[in-house]
């Protein structure tokens, strides 16, 4: 089977999940019978709304593609218009993979042959930049929302304890891998099957701790893009003040970091957690939903169309 007919069974498959989707949502006692007529709650949002939110999310994966092309510069130099669509293949890639762990696949087809191990092993210095600073600014916002929110209904008053030490583990366990490479390396080598790339994985210990923070920084800036795009989202189509958005959103994204899920499967996760933390401070389910819909469609539905198309059209080298 060739990589072009591949890809065309892959994006068949994406189609029928959305289809499948579609059916049982609009079917009666579902979600979607709650949000009334969709052109009526769509309206809510003006033109201008929508475009300022495909702007952010070009921005958001604006600065993903400038991270991923700066951590594989010491391999090889490419453009920045070619590392945005490498990003955006990635994402495509990422549709069948839990949270979204198989990006790295749809990168490094962009690079050099030669690259490709090395330019996948910089790929997931970058995915633990990034999971650092969801988790670390999540559980941030969860301790300020469990000791100002009253808890959900059935969780024991340890439980957000709990939560704050899991948290703080993952959190510190991830920035010292990070920050350490030399130690994510040695822990590779002792990886079945992993450890005949230690060549590959020596890339790790290219970055000096200056240039993971600068890393860093870039990953804390595209999530402050996510988030507020969650957060006018809400603003849109609930009536939750600003503030508590600004609390619960991380605590959203949280969760659907912990947990693992497939990016067809990530916005009805995200939906329900976030309707689990939203109502209870006067979210209206249809409205949660429908904003949740919007944040999932804008960034990574519609990125993931586009980077289908990248994959089909785009020139990709097979030999070295």
């Amino acid at each position: 089977m060739t990589r072009r007919t591949l890809l065309l069974v892959r994006w068949g498959i994406f189609l029928a999940a959305c289809a499948f989707l579609y059916m049982r949502l609009s079917a009666d006692q579902s979600t979607y019978a709650a949000w009334g007529d969709p052109r009526a709650a769509l309206g809510v949002a003006s033109w201008p709304f929508w475009a300022a939110m495909c702007g952010m999310a070009v921005l958001n994966w604006g600065v993903e593609a400038a991270k991923w092309r700066w951590l594989v510069s010491p391999l090889e130099r490419i453009g920045i218009g070619r590392a945005f669509a490498a990003t955006l293949a990635g994402t495509t890639i990422g549709l069948i993979t839990p949270n979204r762990t198989g990006e790295f696949m749809g990168r490094v087809l962009f690079l050099a042959p030669e690259h490709r191990w090395q330019g996948g092993f910089a790929t997931v210095l970058g995915s633990i930049a990034q999971f650092v600073t969801t988790v670390s600014i999540g559980g941030t916002a969860f301790a300020i929302w469990w000791w100002t929110s009253p808890p959900l209904a059935g969780m024991a008053p340890w439980g957000g304890v709990a939560m704050m030490v899991l948290v703080a583990t993952v959190a510190g366990g991830a920035l010292v891998l990070y920050l350490r490479p030399r130690l994510l390396r040695q822990i590779v080598l002792m990886v079945p099957l992993l450890d005949r790339m230690g060549g590959a994985a020596h890339v790790l210990e290219e970055y000096s701790t200056r240039e993971l923070l600068a890393v860093l920084l870039m990953s804390m800036l595209r999530y402050l893009v996510f988030g507020a795009q969650y957060v006018l989202f809400l603003a849109v189509f609930t009536e939750v003040s600003w503030q508590a958005t600004v609390v619960v959103v991380p605590v959203i994204y949280l969760i659907t970091t912990l947990v693992p899920t497939m990016m067809l499967t990530e916005l009805g996760v995200r939906g329900s957690v976030a309707v689990a933390l939203l109502t209870p401070i006067g979210g209206l389910p249809a409205g949660v939903l429908l904003a949740s819909f919007g944040v999932w469609a804008v960034n990574l539905a519609l990125p993931a169309a586009v980077g289908a198309v990248i994959l089909l059209m785009a020139r990709i080298r097979t030999r070295s």
